[in-house]
């Protein structure tokens, strides 16, 4: 959802907005779509038989073995230049070496991404006019791994229609012309909003996702006098073969129904009081521990989680959906992400995977900021935060109950480096004891940390307590508090922390239970971020994290005893540098 200004268009930009330069089509293929509008009919033949020959051929060559239906490796991943791990000298301190930002301006919510042509189409809300003009558009970028992105331009532009900006929604490949628009075209419906009145809005692609138009019949849903109607999130139901939409509805989520993404039919709602504005809505389904058999829905939702003792973040409950109505398994949320900056979460599985593998796990990125301070963090030449790495969920039974664990996304791992180690360190009191442990010191701008942590059995210690990006007096912290059970980050210290609203200064806590006598941490460090998942991804604690510029020391202290420090692997991160659609440094 766009709340980065009112959401009314300030002078000029509409006339802003229409003279913005078209997103560049960077596929071949789709450059040949566009030449064929206006060349004679023998060219577009030729065109087309050398698109087909081509296709046939990559399809050959990038096939390991050959094999029908294998996934081709990712030219990102076989093949280019040696891996940098530092972040280019011009680029400004704190932009992140593997997380997407945009190259100037603002961004915020993601959009649920989608697999096509051999490549993922993802879109964010980004505001071109920023600061000085209102609203949000569809901002598309692409990757083969979820780790390397392109900038594609823009999708989706606001004001463009008539109906206001372009919010939070999501796309679907229409395989089967439910629609009208033909087998295959890309349907996108979102929120637009013009002079405070939120509708739902359909545009369609028929050239791949990179660009779309408004639906003549627009609004497809009108709003029914609510303040709070946005967010529409879009899947195919099977069981009852017709598109269900959830729909944020203030306190509620509403859920729909339609046979052609046009006409909607209401079904029934989930409510809640004690949990804010709901926003970003998400339901799908996934097996239990990996067993077919026992499949659960999971219905999630940005929510405000003060009345829990959390912040801004996505809350989640597994239940059941009867084609009509969602049941929950238990009336107190979960949540996907315990940290100060994860919302606006969108979820999606791979379909290149067998059926049972694609129930089993899916992926998730979220929006690494918080409406409390979105606007004041020391980011120079964009603003808006970063996007989440790419992680994996699995739906996994812990403590008894069916529970979302998140992990960093398997292709991360073909950005690390060598890595340095170390086992079985003694962590003393730092109050007692001066001498400091040695650690490996990070060689990178940016890079993963892998600890095992547990008190020590004759001289247990109370809580174990890493500095990271220390220095000029400056750092954060990301620890385990082995009393209570919970892992925490705190950032009061760091760079930002004095020119910040108190909230931003609040320790953010997740449960961290002991298991096999240790606690994991497994933590992705950026230049201004930090993710940290508990546990095997048991929970997890994501914020944005500022330190001094280029400070990036690490350090570690135990309180109140020994902690055991059981192993440490600590590898570089090789900068995975946006592919810029303009000339824009980073």
């Amino acid at each position: 959802m766009n709340r980065t200004h009112p959401r009314d268009a300030p002078p000029g930009a509409v006339e802003r907005a229409r003279a913005r330069r078209w997103p560049r089509l960077a596929k071949w293929i789709a450059a040949a779509r566009l030449r064929a509008r206006r060349w004679p009919r023998p060219l577009i033949w030729v065109t087309v038989a050398v698109a087909a020959v081509t296709g046939v051929v990559l399809a050959l060559v990038l096939a390991p073995g050959g094999l029908p239906g294998a996934v081709a490796p990712t030219p990102e991943a076989s093949a280019g230049p040696e891996p940098e791990y530092q972040r280019p000298a011009d680029w400004s301190p704190y932009r992140p070496a593997v997380h997407l930002t945009p190259g100037e301006r603002w961004m915020n919510d993601p959009q649920r991404p989608f697999w096509l042509d051999g490549r993922w189409h993802y879109y964010y809300l980004y505001n071109a006019d920023y600061p000085e003009g209102n609203g949000t558009e569809w901002y598309h970028a692409t990757s083969t791994d979820l780790v390397h992105w392109r900038e594609e331009g823009i999708a989706i532009e606001k004001y463009d229609n008539g109906l206001g900006d372009i919010e939070t929604g999501s796309a679907v490949i229409d395989t089967e012309n439910t629609a009208g628009f033909g087998a295959g075209a890309v349907v996108a419906i979102m929120t637009q909003q013009l002079e405070g009145v939120q509708r739902q809005s359909l545009f369609v692609s028929t050239d791949g996702g990179y660009r779309f138009e408004p639906y003549d019949g627009n609004p497809v849903m009108d709003n029914p006098g609510e303040a709070h109607w946005r967010d529409p999130k879009i899947i195919w139901d099977d069981a009852s073969g017709a598109w269900l939409m959830v729909l944020a509805e203030g306190s509620k989520l509403g859920f729909y129904t339609s046979p052609d993404l046009k006409d909607w039919t209401y079904q029934s709602a989930f409510a809640r009081d004690d949990l804010g504005i709901l926003e970003c809505p998400d339901l799908f389904q996934m097996s239990v521990d990996g067993d077919p058999s026992n499949a659960k829905w999971v219905l999630a939702a940005g929510v405000n989680g003060g009345e829990h003792g959390m912040t801004t973040g996505t809350a989640y409950w597994t239940g059941e959906w009867d084609g009509a109505s969602f049941v929950a398994d238990d009336q107190e949320p979960k949540w996907l992400d315990r940290g100060a900056d994860f919302y606006a979460t969108v979820t999606w599985d791979d379909p290149r995977l067998p059926e049972a593998e694609r129930l089993a796990s899916r992926y998730a990125i979220g929006w690494l900021n918080n409406w409390a301070y979105a606007g004041d963090l020391p980011t120079e030449d964009w603003h808006g935060g970063a996007d989440s790495i790419v992680r994996e969920l699995g739906l996994r039974t812990v403590d008894g109950r069916p529970t979302l664990v998140s992990t960093p996304a398997d292709a991360i791992k073909t950005l690390e480096g060598e890595p340095q180690t170390a086992r079985n360190l003694r962590v003393t009191d730092a109050v007692t004891d001066a001498a400091a442990t040695p650690l490996p010191q990070p060689s990178s701008d940016a890079y993963r940390l892998r600890l095992e942590v547990a008190p020590d059995p004759t001289d247990p210690a109370s809580e174990v307590r890493f500095r990271i990006k220390e220095g000029d007096g400056s750092f954060a912290t990301v620890g385990v508090d082995f009393e209570a059970g919970v892992a925490f980050v705190s950032r009061d210290a760091d760079a930002a922390a004095a020119d910040m609203p108190d909230i931003y200064r609040e320790t953010r806590t997740a449960p961290a239970p002991i298991r096999d006598g240790v606690v994991t941490l497994d933590l992705v460090v950026d230049a201004s971020s930090v993710e940290v998942f508990v546990n095997g991804g048991e929970s997890a604690l994501s914020s944005l994290v500022f330190g001094a510029p280029r400070a990036n020391g690490l350090s570690v202290e135990s309180v109140g005893g020994v902690t055991g420090l059981r192993s440490l692997r600590l590898a570089p991160l090789a900068v995975a540098k946006v592919e810029r659609a303009t000339d824009v440094a980073g």
